[in-house]
């Protein structure tokens, strides 16, 4: 089965490259019994794959059981997976088969699979290495022969890092990863979904499609779209049935999309882009140097008007020595700027009641390299080894810090 004839039998609309690269994906390891995990935003639709998986599969003929594990209490998750025994906790009254057990010869889908509390993921690991596991309260083991799907929108490295997900599990889980595109990436499917669902809601509540003015069109493809199919479908629903016109202009649609914050992380594609966030940190360096020249302007403009002849706080000194240091050229001696109380010979003896005290030059590299290294250590330091402040503190993900605590072998209290 081709890409074309999987996206007709599943109704999947779109023909951007990585969706369909997902799906090729999808249909090449379906006669496998390879453990997949698909990635992707909430909203994305990454509830097909595990479906185009097993109906290719020739565990089609088995039970296909879809869990989702944010939505089961942590305390009855296990019971739920792998059964349990009579009396094996409080309103046990009888054994109950599990999800492994009935979907034997099957397939299971675990969505949200980073939800799962950490004793339920030790199982779950034996599971995939065994194929066995024990009922709640029991003592014996079980086989079972169930291929696993698992999916989750949260970034899986992340939670390894911070120790809510377990390095093993996932790397047993993600044997082949297939991530899903946010709809923002498929800017030329946006259109093409919202006239088919305008048909949908057209169909289910009797009326007459809804359909978009061309300024309307080009609103619809520059959203970022935070909660991607999902909110685009919910959108077309709202228009069709709140609105009485059937033709929706820009000013309309504009007035049902939320406003979204510039600094969601919706908006940025971290998995596929991490130089932005690198960029981030740059533009904060030259910001930086931009304030300082800024002050250093208006020090230069002061000593003009008072003949050359000002007296410096320490910090002003400090500013205008690291200046003169970052562009590699020594302070002239004509132009040497001292604190109060301090003498240079050729310009004389600037008086006030502080003794002498040496002043170290050094001087300051002006890589871009450098300056991120020193702001990371910086940060750090201040939170104390914590990533997640210091990542929020240099505007970047905590994926992007850890990797550069690796790549420039910082201390990570």
């Amino acid at each position: 089965m081709n890409i074309q004839q999987v996206k007709q039998r599943f109704g999947i609309i779109g023909n951007a490259p990585a969706l369909d690269r997902s799906i090729e994906v999808a249909i090449q390891v379906a006669p496998t019994d390879i453990s997949v995990l698909v990635t992707g935003e909430s909203g994305t639709g990454k509830e097909i794959i595990p479906q185009v998986i097993h109906h290719l599969s020739a565990r089609k003929h088995g039970e296909y059981i879809a869990v989702n594990c944010g939505a089961i209490p942590e305390g009855t998750i296990d019971s739920e997976l792998f059964g349990h025994e009579k009396g094996s906790f409080t309103g046990a009254n009888g054994s109950r088969q599990g999800y492994f057990e009935v979907a034997n010869g099957g397939t299971i889908f675990l969505d949200e699979i980073a939800e799962l509390p950490m004793q339920t993921q030790v199982r779950l690991l034996r599971v995939l290495e065994t194929g066995e596991f024990i009922r709640v309260g029991a003592s014996k083991a079980i086989k079972t022969n169930v291929r696993v799907v698992a999916a989750t929108n949260e970034n899986m490295q992340a939670a390894i890092s911070s120790g809510k997900f377990r390095e093993d599990l996932y790397y047993r889980l993600s044997t082949v990863p297939i991530q899903l595109p946010a709809l923002r990436e498929r800017n030329e499917d946006i259109h093409l979904l919202f006239r088919k669902f305008a048909l949908d809601f057209a169909d289910k509540y009797r009326m007459p499609a809804i359909k978009l003015t061309d300024d309307a069109v080009a609103v619809l493809i520059h959203y970022a779209w935070p909660g991607n199919i999902r909110q685009l479908k919910n959108l077309v629903e709202q228009l069709s049935v709140i609105e009485t016109t059937r033709e929706i202009n820009a000013h309309l649609l504009a007035s049902y999309l939320p406003k979204v914050s510039e600094k969601s992380p919706m908006l940025i594609k971290e998995e596929s882009n991490e130089s932005f966030s690198e960029r981030e940190i740059m533009y904060k360096f030259l910001f930086e140097m931009k304030k300082d020249l800024t002050e250093l302007k208006k020090l230069v403009v002061e000593l003009l008007s008072q003949g050359g002849n000002v007296n410096l706080n320490s910090d002003q000194v400090d500013l205008v020595n690291r200046l003169y240091s970052d562009v590699n050229e020594p302070i002239p001696h004509s132009s040497r700027i001292l604190p109060v109380g301090k003498s240079d010979p050729n310009i004389g003896f600037i008086h006030n009641n502080d003794t002498f005290e040496s002043h170290v030059e050094f001087e300051e590299s002006l890589s871009l390299e450098d300056r991120e290294k020193e702001l990371i250590q910086k940060a750090l330091d201040k939170h104390r080894g914590k990533r997640k402040y210091a990542a929020s503190e240099l505007g970047i993900s905590e994926r992007t810090l850890y990797r550069k605590i690796k790549e420039y072998n910082l201390i990570d209290l």
